[in-house]
């Protein structure tokens, strides 16, 4: 995923941002998807399933073992499956701005030692070169030095920023976090 790719996720995301402390980091959760579909395929050893749309297309998903109703599913049940999606912005004075880092596999190892089931994690540090609160418009550089211009979803997520301030991303997209059979 290109760095303006990655970013544009990052910024159309709502965030909750917090009143007491505008250094804090900026934390959201939402649904990325919710796909129903009739299963082709369960993998028992593995916790992943192959979900096919009315579309058409093939969706590989992993389930958790805490969704108990995963032992239940078998090839030609139809189900609703809820993945979601988490960024975390947060000021970093004078951070080096990075490119894009695919952070997947550190997040995968857990705090402790144990799994994690993290699909995705990606992380970059960019520097604010404008922010237009009445449009929900901001500008902003990575380390390879192009300017990007993005319009925001929830103008909370700009809301404070300045020309100059280092915000560091992150992006994390994990396993499915409902699953429910449908009759």
């Amino acid at each position: 995923m290109g760095f303006r790719m990655f970013v544009a996720w990052l910024l159309v995301v709502p965030a909750a941002l917090s009143a007491q402390d505008p250094a804090a980091p900026r934390v959201t959760v939402r649904d990325v998807a919710v796909v129903t579909g009739r299963i082709d395929r369960v993998d028992p050893f593995s916790r992943s399933l192959v979900l096919r749309t009315a579309e058409g297309p093939a969706h590989n998903l992993y389930v958790g073992p805490e969704l108990k109703i995963f032992n239940e599913l078998r090839p030609g049940d139809s189900v609703t499956v809820r993945i979601t999606e988490s960024v975390v912005v947060a000021l970093r004075p004078n951070a080096k701005t990075t490119v894009v880092e695919d952070k997947t596999a550190a997040a995968n190892k857990g705090a402790g030692g144990a799994a994690a089931d993290v699909l995705q994690q990606l992380k970059a540090t960019v520097t604010v070169e404008s922010v237009d609160a009445a449009t929900g418009m901001i500008t902003y550089k990575g380390a390879d030095n192009r300017s990007v211009m993005r319009m925001v979803s929830d103008r909370r997520l700009i809301e404070g920023l300045k020309r100059g301030d280092t915000i560091e991303v992150t992006y994390t997209r994990e396993r499915a976090i409902a699953l429910t059979k449908n009759p």
